[in-house]
């Protein structure tokens, strides 16, 4: 890789991720690590506030090399091109349910997706329905940059880092333990029935990769009603006091 080429990898690292707080905090979706990677970057090539008389842009081209440098997937492995293939497909194929008011619509990440193994460039369609967790968000979203989750070996480090950002502002949030669990998807699976397993696999393994990886720090209360425990409190710390300040002007960077 030339000197040019790291430091566009490092810069686009720094390319902010910006998603409304409904679709993070109100609603259910289950992503491998590199899927939840992969539409953080998607999101981070996305330009929020800008609509034009046409609407919104819903499509993307990628380079697969520089994605898979950012992403730190190994590209001379001689499988990445069909690694990408296959995670651009399980995005496409994965559905979730969003609200809209009284309604609930049956939405997928992806539309459509076109790859080209000559080019290396993929083309990428996000659902319409999207729009409104991701395009002209006016006070109630989430924004960070890339590299916090980079480097993350959990899928549920990444989820949870994403709460915990969106409720950074108040410094503290106590979520019922079903409810997080019902948030994160695993509500029905038994290895993590048992708080303490729970705790073990999930908020404490989150809670180190949190703290190393990222701009905020987190720690987690359990909360018992009798002897169970039914909610966790959440304390969460900005590391940089200036952190806003400096998104906007990597967001304003980028935006020249």
């Amino acid at each position: 890789m030339t000197p040019e080429e790291s430091f566009n990898i490092e810069k686009k690292k720094g390319y902010i991720v910006v998603k409304g707080n409904e679709l993070i905090q109100k609603n259910r979706f289950e992503l491998s690590l590199t899927e939840q990677k992969t539409v953080a970057y998607i999101c981070s090539m996305i330009q929020p506030m800008q609509k034009s008389e046409s609407g919104f842009q819903l499509e993307y081209d990628f380079n697969i090399r520089e994605y898979c440098k950012i992403c730190d997937i190994a590209y001379d492995s001689g499988k990445n091109y069909t690694f990408v293939k296959d995670t651009l497909k399980k995005l496409s194929d994965r559905s979730m349910w969003l609200t809209f008011g009284d309604e609930e619509v049956l939405c997928r990440w992806l539309a459509k997706v076109r790859t080209n193994k000559r080019s290396g460039i993929a083309h990428i369609k996000l659902d319409e329905d999207l729009a409104p967790y991701l395009f002209d968000l006016k006070q109630q979203f989430t924004q960070y940059q890339l590299y916090n989750v980079l480097g993350m070996k959990s899928a549920f480090s990444v989820r949870i880092y994403e709460l915990m950002k969106s409720y950074s502002f108040r410094h503290t949030i106590t979520i019922e333990l079903d409810e997080l669990k019902r948030l994160l998807m695993v509500e029905n699976v038994k290895s993590y029935i048992n708080y303490k397993d729970f705790r073990v696999k999930v908020l404490e393994k989150a809670q180190t990769e949190i703290n190393e990886l990222t701009d905020i720090n987190i720690e987690f209360e359990p909360i018992k009603t009798g002897r169970k425990v039914t909610s966790i409190k959440f304390l969460i710390e900005e590391k940089f006091k200036n952190s806003r300040k400096r998104i906007r002007t990597s967001n304003e960077k980028r935006r020249l």
